[in-house]
Formats: structure tokens, C-alpha cells, sequence
């Protein structure tokens, strides 16, 4: 297939329908799948998946939004290093809004710290360079997806020597999430919908551990209905015949050794930290990138003192079991009432990705989600 209309061909989702409601009859039992990408969870209920697959599969949302992510102590350190007075801070659209402890980085713009919002890394390094009195900073943030691009504007200033520019590194890693989600005891998955963007850069690869040690099956997978309908299928087909294996579902753009240049270009720039903190998921060791002392000029956790502090999530907001996929974002009591994409508590609902966010612009008028809303509503009263 080459175009898009044929990844969203009425006959071939009704087809792969019908196999997947024939192997789940045939399994006899509930199957739980976690999609991992925010971007398929956004799929799923744009194209209405979860409302025509059979009632015994689960989807669960799992942890793949960069935004939704971030603690609020990181939040506050990249607010803390926008308040200097010689700084131009950038930044992606999603990050502007996320909640930290006293306010975001939209607000603290409006408040008079010179915050902007670039499409790219790259952006910034030219800000750096037509404001070579200010120090420019980009909050940098998300999965091995954007990194590369964090890792080549780094390179790109040091071969340009353009020193009053640096990063406040953010990026996360999505295989030590994808074990201490396995780890988690409340959480019994029976395979994974494994996600297309990061493949795009690691490959399938590293996703052997999730087969080999602990017997559940993968399909790395695209982002159109047909795509993800086919990865439901290969994952069945999988259980069916006893299989626990890494597929390739998205092999059109994924490689099974990953995007060499990128990955050589991280390599170079980044290291591993030791421990980095995931709002909702505590600290999980050895899961983000810190730049390299190669590159300490670059570094703005080196050239800024920021607080590194720690701060509890709202009490309200259950995004952390949203995020770990014990919950729906449905069952969380201020969805959508206190928590609105205008007014979000969380950061679940304020990401393009966030499952909050896909369950409040897709999901919330389907009849499940229509009681469990006037159930939470009565509660408040």
C-alpha cells in the first residue's frame, strides 16, 4: 500500500475485523493490550477502533507522551531558568502549558519572562545567533523520536562555535518505562502495541527483551486504522499459536536496526543518566539523556543554577495511573469537569498526545464514558 486512503479502506478494516473477532472467539478469553504511543492512542479513538473491536479486548494506554511525563519539579526548573533576565527561552507548543507547581511556562511568559515557542530545535539556534548578547535556551523534551534532532542542533552550534546557546535536556527513554511497567504487579498485560515513531530511530531490536524474558508479545506498529487493526490481529495470532515474538507491523518505516545516523548522533552527544523522574512513575533508573561533559558548554543544567526540586502531583489528579494504565482517564474524578484542555489539571490533558486529551475530544460521548462522567459528577456534589 502507498497511499493514505488505502490505510483507511473501509473493506480491508472490515476484513481484518472479522479475523480478529474469529481468533478472539476462538481464545475465549479477555485480553489486555497496551498501546505505548500516545499518537496510537489518539488513533484509536479518532477512528473509533475501541468501539468496533470485540468487547473482550482491552486497549490500555500506556506511558508514550513526552509531555505528559514531565514532573512538575522539572517544569519549575525550566520556569526557574526563564526568569533571567538575559535569557530567550524556547520551547515546543505542548510544553507551554503543563502544569507546575504554581504556574506554567505560558503564564510566566505572560508575566514578562521572554518565552517562545519554536517548531524545532533549530529554530532556536538561530535566535542564538541574531541575539548573540542573550543567552538562548531550548527546553528540549520527549522520546528517542526528537533527541536526534536535540543532538545535531548541538553539533551543528559547536562546529559554528555559537556559545550563548544551550539545551535544558528533558528526553526520556522508553525501554526502561516499558520495564518498570512489567514490573508492576497491578498491571497483568497480555501483549503490546509497540510504539512507530521511536522504532523509527531504535529499531525493534531492543523490544527482545519484552519476548524473551517476559513472554508477552510486540507489534511495532503504524499510526493509521488499518495499521493498528492489523497489529490487534498479528498480536491475536500471536496468542493463538503460542508465540511470543517482536513484529514489525510498520515495516515501511521501521528497520530492525534503527536509524544508524540518528542513534550515532545520540551516542555522541548524550549519556545515560543515572535515575530521571516521571511524573506518575517515580524515578526510574538509567530511563533519560543528560549531554555528555564533551558538550558541558551546551549544557544549560550546567551554566544555570535551577532548584532540582521534587514536588507531589495535585491531589485530584490520578494521571499517574493513567500513565501506568491502572486506570482509564475516565475514572479519574475531575475528568472532564475540574480537568479541561482550557483549564487541565494534569498533564495527560494538555499534550496533542495525552490519553486524557484523546478520551475528551473522541471518546467522551460514547455511553461508557457518559455514565462513569455523571457518576464523578455526582461524587463532587
Amino acid at each position: 500500500m502507498k497511499y493514505v486512503d488505502e490505510f483507511r479502506d473501509q473493506y480491508r478494516g472490515e476484513a481484518l475485523l472479522r479475523e480478529i473477532e474469529k481468533i478472539s472467539h476462538i481464545l475465549g478469553k479477555r485480553i489486555k493490550i497496551m498501546e505505548v504511543c500516545g499518537g496510537h492512542t489518539h488513533s484509536i479513538f479518532k477512528y473509533g477502533i475501541e468501539e468496533i473491536i470485540p468487547n473482550t479486548i482491552e486497549l490500555i494506554h500506556g506511558p508514550g507522551c513526552p509531555v505528559c511525563v514531565m514532573p512538575k519539579g522539572r517544569i519549575d526548573d525550566a520556569i526557574s531558568i526563564s526568569q533571567n533576565s538575559n535569557v530567550i527561552f524556547a520551547t515546543f507548543g505542548d510544553a507551554m502549558r503543563v502544569p507546575g507547581s504554581k504556574t506554567n511556562l505560558l503564564q510566566a511568559s505572560a508575566q514578562g519572562a521572554d518565552i517562545r515557542m519554536v517548531y524545532s530545535p533549530l529554530d532556536c539556534l538561530q535566535i542564538a545567533k541574531e541575539n548573540p548578547k542573550k543567552e538562548v535556551v531550548f527546553f528540549c523534551i520527549g522520546f528517542e523520536t526528537t533527541a536526534p534532532s536535540t543532538a545535531f542542533t548541538i553539533l551543528q552550534a559547536a562546529a559554528e562555535k555559537v556559545l550563548n546557546f544551550s539545551m535544558f535536556c528533558n528526553h526520556v527513554l522508553v525501554i526502561p518505562a516499558l520495564q518498570a511497567l512489567l514490573n508492576n504487579p497491578d498491571l497483568q498485560l497480555d501483549g503490546f502495541i509497540g510504539p512507530g515513531h521511536v522504532s523509527m530511530v531504535i529499531g525493534t531490536d531492543p523490544y527482545q527483551f519484552i519476548s524473551q524474558e517476559y513472554q508477552k508479545p510486540i507489534v511495532v506498529s503504524g499510526f493509521e486504522p488499518i495499521d493498528i487493526l492489523q497489529s490487534i490481529w498479528m498480536l491475536l495470532r500471536q496468542l493463538l499459536e503460542n508465540r511470543c515474538e517482536v513484529e514489525n507491523q510498520y515495516n515501511r518505516v521501521v528497520e530492525e536496526a534503527g536509524n544508524k545516523v540518528a542513534m550515532t548522533a545520540m551516542n555522541k552527544v548524550f549519556q545515560v543518566r543515572e535515575d530521571f523522574e516521571w511524573r506518575g512513575l517515580g524515578d526510574i533508573p538509567y530511563s533519560g539523556f543528560k549531554i555528555r561533559p564533551e558538550y558541558a558548554q551546551f549544557d544549560a543544567e550546567v551554566k544555570f543554577t535551577i532548584p532540582n526540586s521534587k514536588i507531589a502531583d495535585h491531589k485530584a489528579c490520578q494521571c499517574g495511573e493513567i500513565l501506568k494504565g491502572v486506570l482509564k482517564p475516565w475514572e479519574c474524578k475531575v475528568f472532564g469537569t475540574a480537568c479541561t484542555p482550557e483549564a487541565p489539571i494534569g498533564t495527560c490533558m494538555v499534550s496533542s498526545e495525552g490519553a486524557c486529551a484523546a478520551y475528551y475530544k473522541y471518546g467522551r460521548f460514547s455511553k461508557l464514558a457518559n455514565q462513569i462522567l455523571s457518576e464523578n459528577q455526582k461524587a463532587i456534589v
